[in-house]
């Protein structure tokens, strides 16, 4: 972790009293199992928290009530700068690091006001747009990974984790392996999807991961984000989409053909019911039959 740590902040600015992320704080975070992913990001969150208040010193900063941290998010909740999202998470970062490190477990931080999320809907693709989507490219490759991303409802971090040994076509099941949250969970295997693997293995031949980069190696995120938008705009769609678009169209595709919102909730893999109840906003399976009351005027 202390080499990870120098590779994370060998970028950043260091002014006079510039402030390192504590490497107990990054061991503690490892040792509790978190994700590298959300290691780096609650590192860049409580160094930024950390250097926001250099001037008073790092023995100043331990020793802050619940109302200075309170006023640091307060701030960025006022800039309008920053996204619910990151200003969540660096009230995470910030808490563990009082709580779990420190120690300081009778500090009260249930007071840290957090900003509503704004319940926005997520961009969901018709039959018709994902058609022209996966149709747009006649590389075998390509069109398997997006594929993959709308036939089992995946993240992109799920498809690049794959491995050939996880397709298993004799149950017409993926399995994903360490998903959000390091779970794993079985979903679709299209058979449409399998007969398209069949053909890519035959051609590509990859050897531990399902997808590898030319030089072998995982594939990485960047390139599914630059496949997916080279389809996007060659398709004519004329839609802002991302990947994980093709992962909601997914789930309210299957809740419009009347799949049960309990295995859908499965597939997906989502810890809260609620979290997969945002597709009953977006789908408009049983809406065909209600007449405005306009039309009856």
């Amino acid at each position: 972790m202390a080499v990870m740590r120098r590779l994370w902040e060998q970028t950043y600015p260091k002014d006079i009293g510039y402030l390192t992320c504590p490497l107990d704080y990054l061991e503690k975070l490892q040792l509790l199992n978190y994700s590298m992913s959300t290691i780096r990001t609650y590192h860049s969150l409580l160094v930024r928290f950390l250097n926001a208040h250099r001037e008073q010193g790092l023995e100043a900063v331990k020793a802050f009530a619940s109302e200075d941290i309170n006023r640091y998010h307060r701030a960025m909740v006022q800039s309008q700068a920053y996204s619910f999202s990151l200003v969540n998470q660096s009230i995470n970062a910030v808490k563990f690091y009082y709580q779990r490190v420190l120690g300081r477990h009778g500090l009260d931080l249930t007071q840290v006001e957090r900003p509503e999320k704004a319940e926005r809907l997520p961009t969901v693709l018709s039959k018709q747009e994902v058609t022209c989507i996966l149709s747009a490219t006649g590389n075998l490759k390509h069109r398997c990974l997006l594929q993959l991303l709308y036939a089992g409802g995946l993240r992109i971090g799920e498809v690049i984790n794959l491995r050939i040994t996880d397709v298993q076509s004799g149950r017409n099941l993926l399995l994903i392996r360490g998903g959000k949250g390091k779970k794993d969970r079985t979903t679709l295997l299209s058979k449409r999807l399998l007969e398209s693997l069949r053909a890519y293995y035959r051609e590509y031949r990859p050897k531990v991961w399902l997808f590898e980069g030319p030089q072998g190696g995982q594939y990485t995120a960047d390139s599914i984000r630059h496949v997916f938008n080279a389809c996007l705009s060659k398709s004519g769609v004329e839609r802002k989409a991302t990947p994980h678009s093709l992962r909601h169209s997914f789930a309210t595709h299957l809740l419009e053909q009347g799949t049960n919102l309990r295995y859908i909730q499965t597939l997906l893999g989502h810890k809260s019911s609620k979290t997969t109840e945002i597709y009953t906003h977006i789908t408009s399976h049983g809406l065909e039959g209600i007449v405005s009351p306009l039309d009856n005027l």
